[in-house]
């Protein structure tokens, strides 16, 4: 056992020194330019860890601070600028982060779309669904069916639209990007605008980028075996905009394939090539990602983002976060499709919301249109199937200081469901839907 038993968090709490935690975040760094060699970050922490034997007082504990500040010395003296560079520009990120946090929320963000949010509030003041209890009164009054109409109706107005924006670029378009956060609908969304787009005479090729993940292996994990897979340097980004530029050079390629049973890809194995008039259709969690297709002019490229801009106040004046609609609808997904169980996706959300606000958020306001994927009755569908959970992990987490992440999100989201009017049977949701995607059950063919 090493002198370090425990390390102080910036919040004062004092918790179990896992030396585990330093290795994967220096291969996280490494991972973010190119690195992908986890038992040089294993060797570099021991060299961190006698750094700090040596400096730290015996019978004393090291902060996080002190922590990374070995880090970036160590990187430094064996040469791995770049490493260093990647993970001071991280630390520097969490830092603004927790800053912004504190700010009073009067400072407007330029990453957040106002003009759409007006529009869906508006909209929300208008039938009556921008509270909880003005959503309750009207479940109350016999009005279900009248709210998942108006609903649908809205979400496929934006269908339209997008479709529309399409069309009137289509000649100069080569690539169609459907984007946005974990469980914000992206499948379902791009089913429904390819649909409108093929009834127009546009003919759409899939790219299936989740077929570029590198090895399982070579993701970086957290000191509780979780796998960090929600970054886009999971992607191979150079092998996927090397296919999408000769892609439209008219050249072939051999796309990759991704065995998910046993986390490894097989390169060069399925041909694709465009046809005359054919546009490429991506899917993708991190499609406004700059470095995934910077080879492709932006005049060649329509990038569509969805989030769930549900404007509905709680009864203390506080809006339902769109993070925790997509959590409940993730942890529903997971379960139903991917044997998944909802504890584990709580648990692993930290690393989804560290990745969005990195890589996804910054770059909202480059799109070219945005679709709002929320619909209000969502969370009555929701509340029979994930309150208790929720609940039970308030009580499980409450006086873990490695769990605060997971015990505030289910503080929050169990005060929410509890307001809300439980749906038992969810068979009033239509087929189609979007939420189908969550909850089972859809005539769509994912």
């Amino acid at each position: 056992m090493g002198k370090i038993q425990y390390v102080i968090k910036r919040n004062g709490a004092v918790v179990p020194f896992n030396k585990d935690r330093i290795t994967n975040a220096i291969y996280r760094a490494a991972v973010a330019v190119g690195g992908r060699d986890r038992t040089m970050a294993e060797d570099l922490t021991g060299q961190v860890v006698a750094s700090l034997e040596q400096q730290v007082p015996a019978g004393q504990s090291p902060t996080v601070e002190q922590i990374q500040d070995a880090v970036e010395k160590v990187l430094i003296e064996n040469q791995h600028a770049r490493v260093a560079k990647a993970f001071i520009l991280y630390r520097a990120d969490r830092a603004r982060g927790r800053q912004q946090r504190i700010k009073d929320s009067s400072y407007p963000s330029s990453n957040i779309p106002w003009a759409k949010m007006w529009h869906i509030l508006d909209w929300a003041v208008e039938q009556g669904v921008n509270t909880i209890e003005g959503f309750n009164q009207r479940i109350a009054k016999g009005e279900l069916t009248d709210i998942v109409c108006e609903s649908e109706e809205l979400y496929h107005e934006d269908i339209h639209n997008a479709a529309d924006l399409i069309i009137s670029r289509a000649k100069d378009l080569k690539i169609i990007v459907i984007t946005g956060p974990s469980s914000s609908g992206k499948t379902t969304t791009t089913i429904n605008v390819g649909e409108h787009l093929k009834q127009k005479g546009y003919s759409l090729v899939t790219m299936n980028i989740d077929n570029y993940f590198f090895d399982l292996a070579l993701h970086p994990k957290d000191e509780f075996g979780d796998f960090d897979f929600e970054t886009p340097q999971a992607l191979d980004l150079s092998l996927i905009n090397e296919h999408l530029v000769k892609l439209i050079k008219g050249e072939q390629v051999l796309m990759p394939v991704y065995d998910f049973k046993t986390g490894k890809r097989f390169d060069n194995r399925t041909p694709m090539q465009l046809k005359p008039n054919e546009l490429i259709l991506i899917d993708s969690l991190h499609g406004l990602f700059p470095d995934m297709t910077k080879g492709v002019p932006d005049e060649q490229k329509f990038k569509l983002y969805l989030e769930p801009l549900l404007q509905m106040k709680d009864q203390d004046g506080n809006y339902v976060r769109w993070t925790d609609i997509r959590l409940m609808r993730r942890m529903l997904r997971d379960r139903a499709f991917r044997a998944y169980d909802p504890t584990q996706t709580l648990l692993h959300w930290h690393y989804v919301r560290s990745s969005e606000m990195i890589n996804i958020v910054p770059f909202i306001n480059t799109t070219d249109y945005i679709i709002s994927s929320a619909m209000p009755y969502e969370l009555s569908v929701y509340r029979p199937k994930l309150l208790e959970q929720f609940e039970k992990w308030v009580d499980a987490y409450v006086n873990d200081p490695l769990r605060e992440d997971a015990f505030e999100r289910a503080v929050r989201v169990s005060a929410v469901l509890r307001q809300i009017t439980p749906l038992e049977d969810d068979s009033f949701v239509p087929k189609d839907s979007v939420i189908r995607e969550f909850i089972g059950g859809s005539a769509l063919k994912y």
